[in-house]
Order: structure tokens, then sequence, then C-alpha cells
């Protein structure tokens, strides 16, 4: 299964301004993304997907110009093998970091999604998984920062809808305001539902001090995200403000910084990003390390085939925890990209698709009219 070639495609979708969200980042006015195609010499094809880093321009360049030429040529099986060169020849030398993580992550993808299609398995079974429910919770580009009125009845619908699970977007407010919208949703959700918090990085130390107590208090799942990535100080000395779990990953690249927040002890919900972290090859790394320190793994999706490559490893992995569903109101991406488009039934589960490989056909037309526009995706 020779490489022949590699194709990265940026694409952009615009959000309509009646269905745009506010997170604590800005408001989303535009999705960006890069989807990779990976062909073999003997015509099987496979996709993948790389996180846009809001630099998607950048992210498919790095692939067709440099990674691409590192690969040709490759073994499509050898995933261990491809991740291994670009790791020596890129990544761990002078070689963008991040983006590098990012860019490799959509080859890395396709190269599994070829394995499974070249044997005629979904890549769940292709794992050692099995195929089996996997928990989903009311997340992406949803449950934006508006007042608690409002935000309690699009709780109630995504309730109604069979979600047992939600994640609340905060941080681009005061802590007093954000306080207050937790109150909310959990004296009109009652105390069943599981409340998730994602802050996108945006509070100080003080802030987390203040408000964590009261996340407390509502029997909050999870802080997602309350600092930047980086910041591994400000994690520890939070932790002890109040016994709400800490959660970090979509913002950590490869198994070398999730040992490090793994060593560090204090965040205790790990949410790697299999179009950002790597790939699944690194992954699942991070899964297994996490499994030793009896870690779950929640991990943060994004746009298309990378969301139904996360439901096929979540139902491969010991220690898999939800799936993040994009409940956004306008996503074409979710919607018509991909084929079988990403389902969550009414009991808020959803199962791994049994097509081989990731488990989706891919719309390349859609790919094609949607080409990558420059410009910031949050303002």
């Amino acid at each position: 299964m020779k490489i022949v070639e590699i194709k990265a495609f940026p694409v952009t979708v615009p959000v309509p301004p009646e269905h745009r969200v506010r997170l604590g980042i800005g408001v989303m006015v535009k999705r960006d993304i890069v989807f990779v195609k990976v062909t073999t010499k003997s015509g099987l094809v496979g996709w993948g997907e790389s996180h846009h880093g809001r630099a998607h321009l950048a992210i498919a360049t790095l692939v067709n110009t440099t990674l691409k030429q590192l690969v040709l040529g490759m073994d499509a099986a050898d995933v261990n093998g491809v991740w291994a060169r670009i790791y020596k020849f890129q990544l761990g030398s002078h070689g963008m970091g991040a983006a590098c993580a990012m860019a490799m992550s959509g080859i890395d993808m396709a190269l599994w999604d070829i394995r499974g299609k070249a044997v005629g398995w979904p890549l769940y079974k292709l794992l050692g998984g099995s195929s089996r429910k996997i928990p989903a919770y009311a997340g992406g580009i949803a449950l934006g920062i508006q007042p608690p009125e409002s935000l309690v009845e699009e709780a109630k619908g995504f309730v109604a809808a069979g979600f047992r699970a939600l994640k609340l977007r905060l941080g681009g407010d005061t802590v007093t305001a954000d306080i207050a919208r937790v109150e909310a949703v959990r004296a009109g959700l009652g105390p069943d539902i599981d409340i998730l918090t994602d802050v996108n990085t945006g509070y100080s130390l003080a802030d987390a001090r203040r408000a964590m107590p009261a996340f407390a208090a509502c029997n909050v799942g999870w802080l997602e995200e309350p600092f930047p990535g980086h910041d591994y100080r400000l994690y520890r000395e939070a932790k002890s403000f109040a016994p709400v779990p800490l959660a970090a990953g979509e913002n950590h690249f490869t198994r070398f910084e999730f040992s490090r927040l793994i060593e560090e002890g204090a965040v205790s919900i790990l949410q790697p990003d299999l179009s950002k972290c790597g790939g699944i090859t690194e992954a699942l790394k991070i899964a297994a390390m996490a499994s030793a320190y009896k870690l779950p793994i929640h991990p943060h999706t994004s746009q298309g085939v990378s969301m139904t490559a996360t439901v096929q490893f979540l139902s491969a992995i010991e220690n898999g925890g939800y799936f993040e569903a994009d409940c956004s109101l306008n996503n074409p991406l979710r919607d018509e990209l991909i084929d079988p488009p990403i389902r969550v039934a009414n009991d808020g589960t959803i199962l791994p698709s049994e097509k081989p490989g990731v488990g989706v056909d891919v719309n390349e037309d859609m790919i094609l009219h949607y080409a990558g526009v420059e410009g910031p995706s949050f303002i």
C-alpha cells in the first residue's frame, strides 16, 4: 500500500449571523478546517482531518509542501513509521511544534482510514474494540454566553432530545455572570443532568478562586481549560480551591506534553483531540498512558471526519468517556460533508459507524466548494 499522493484541502464555511454563538474566545463567524486525502498505489483513498489552529491555510500548506515530501513512498500501513519519520525530521527539530502536530494528525487519520478499508473493518474493530453505545454530551458551538433565561431554555431543549450531559461556555463575561448562568441551569434542569463547563482559557487565578466553590455547590462535572495549557502552576494552585475536577488537553500536543500534564497531578480529565494531538496513533498512546493513572479520556472533537473517528476511538479504549456532540444549529461539515452524518440517538448515546475505516464517505465536491479563505474564525 505505497503512498503515492497526499493533498490537504483548507475549507471555510461561513456561519450565518442568526446562527452565530458567543464563546469565551469571541463570536464564531466562520468554520475553518483542513481535510487531508491520502491515496495509495492500489487506489485506496483515506480521509483525515487536521484542526485549523486558527491558521488553516498555513496548516494545509505545511502538509502540502513539507510533510508530504517526508511521507510519499512509505507504506500506508506503517502508521508508527510515518509518525516517527515526521517526528524526527520536522516535529522534533525546528519543526513548527503545534502546527506540525495538527498537520500530521490529518495524515495519520487518513492512514488509519486506509488500513480499515484494506481489511474491510471499521476502525473500532481494527483497534481491538467493540460496537457499544458511547454517552454524548451536548457541546460544540452551542450553549454559548447569553442571559440565564435563554440559556436554560436551550439546555432544556437538549435534555428533551435525550442528552443527559451538556457543556456551558464561560469566560467571556464576569465571574459573577458565569456563576449566575451555572446556577440557573442547575436549578432549571435538576440534579440528574451532568453540567460541564468550558472557560476557553479565559480565567485568572483570582477568577477561578471565586468561581470554583460556586461550581462545586452546583455539582459541576468539570471545569475545562480555565487557563492556557502551558500554565501548569495555575492548574496546580487552582486544584485546591474546590472539589471541581479540572479538565485540559485539547491544547496539548503529543504524548510528551500529556506526560507532563499527567505528572503535574492537577488535571483529572484528559481531552486530547485526534485532529490536534498527533492523530489516532498518538491518541492511542496518550490513552494508554492515562489508563495507568486511572484517568479518563473525554476527547475534544472538531468538525467532520474527526468526529466520527472519535466515536470509533472511544469504542476501542478502556478509559473512554463522553463524546462531544456538536449541537450547532448550522454546521454543513457535520451534516453534509460526511455520509453517514453524525447523529446522537434519543437516549443521548452514539454508536460507531460500521463502514470500513474511519466509517464515512466524504463529499469531495463540498470540500472544493468551500475553499479556504483568509481571516479569523472568531471575532
